[in-house]
């Protein structure tokens, strides 16, 4: 019996994401759900349920795209290019990602309000444990949100309203906690839609490409990783941590704040000349 998925793709933007994730959801649950009853190891749990959700995610993207929206292509449509141009703005991003981790935490350094630790127990492995990881998130993450999800709301609104609602989106999906923690480590919310109004018009600078986004990304999280799992700095106490990052996560601070601010100017600077 054929399942015409046609009529689905003239709704609005709020029930195409309902039923996309809720498939998403009925397609994981059957897996994740064992997984979280019988792994008692958070860590393993984490891996076990996500590479699952991640895979569904990446097969689940055809099917939506050649049967509701009669797109063959639709990684390619979403920026997902194997051009050398692509490959090259990826590098770019990623280089812009870690070297602007790296002047944040060096100047923080330079006032006094952490040490560099020279540790025993950093390894290489924190290096190449920490490229995996960011690639791996920064692709899944910008697929779904600078991907899918931008190519919806697209559809629906004008540029300024995908640019906030991407960016507002990208933010609560990250902050998903108890209110005590979200009043908390409330700073970290501005800084996730900082990040994602950067993230935008990195798109928006590269014609739609998702290479120089996902580069920038992957810089981040590999950067923080290296620092963090490898217990490279040590902060001093001169200042609170809403300066520095509550839970030592810059994004929860004043100073991250500041830089994901320079980013957002930047990438606007250089977007709206090549705005979609």
């Amino acid at each position: 019996m054929n399942i015409n998925l046609t009529p689905l793709a003239q709704r609005p933007f709020p029930i195409r994401l309902g039923i996309f994730i809720l498939t998403l959801l009925l397609l994981w649950l059957p897996i994740a759900a064992p997984i979280y009853l019988l792994v008692k190891n958070p860590n393993l749990v984490t891996i076990f349920t996500m590479v699952p959700l991640a895979i569904e995610f990446l097969i689940l993207l055809p099917f939506w795209g050649k049967y509701v929206h009669q797109q063959p292509k639709i990684f390619q449509h979403y920026g997902l290019e194997l051009t050398r141009k692509n490959k090259v703005e990826l590098l770019r991003g990623l280089a812009i990602g870690f070297v602007s981790i790296l002047i944040l935490f060096s100047l923080e350094g330079l006032l006094g309000w952490l040490v560099w630790q020279q540790t025993s127990s950093f390894q290489l492995r924190f290096v190449l444990e920490g490229i995996v990881t960011a690639l791996g998130t920064a692709f899944a993450e910008e697929l779904f949100f600078r991907g899918w999800m931008y190519d919806e709301l697209q559809r629906d609104y004008n540029p300024s309203v995908v640019l906030w609602a991407t960016a507002t989106i990208f933010a609560v999906a990250h902050f998903i906690k108890p209110l005590s923690e979200v009043i908390r480590t409330s700073p970290q919310f501005f800084g996730l839609l900082l990040l994602g109004l950067a993230l935008v018009w990195a798109k928006r600078r590269c014609q739609g490409r998702l290479g120089f986004p996902i580069g920038i990304h992957a810089g981040l999280v590999w950067g923080w990783y290296i620092i963090n799992v490898g217990q490279l700095v040590k902060y001093s106490g001169r200042v609170p941590d809403w300066v520095t990052g509550v839970n030592n996560n810059p994004l929860a601070g004043v100073m991250g704040l500041v830089f994901m601010g320079v980013l957002v100017l930047w990438m606007r600077g250089r977007g709206e000349r090549s705005r979609l």
